[in-house]
């Protein structure tokens, strides 16, 4: 017996969505918010840049979603962030040293 046509087709397409998922192109953050900043700017339509640039329009609003939001959280303050382990080795000499300063220019203020 053949298999149903509708398998077959499903099969298909599956192949093609791995392929495409595959080959898709990974672009740069810098690439990213140079293309945000061009469909800020106004001066072309968001569907010729996006057709353009190979992008889902859809796409690009979510970029530009996340570089507003990230811009509104910096400006708001929001420079914090999670110190990684490197981070924090090349910290320790540092404020040890600090802290041996300190003690001694207490020590001198009290003598």
């Amino acid at each position: 017996m053949r298999p149903k046509s509708g398998t077959q087709r499903s099969h298909g397409e599956k192949v093609v969505k791995d392929i495409r998922r595959a080959t898709r192109k990974q672009r740069s953050a810098e690439e990213k918010i140079r293309i945000v900043l061009e469909g800020l700017k106004g001066e072309v339509s968001t569907a010729k840049l996006c057709c353009r640039e190979g992008i889902a329009q859809s796409l690009y609003y979510i970029w530009s979603k996340e570089f507003l939001e990230a811009g509104k959280k910096r400006l708001a303050g929001g420079t914090a962030h999670t110190a990684t382990s490197n981070e924090v080795k090349d910290l320790r000499p540092e404020g040890s040293v600090r802290k041996h300063l300190a003690r001694d220019d207490a020590m001198q203020s009290n003598a």
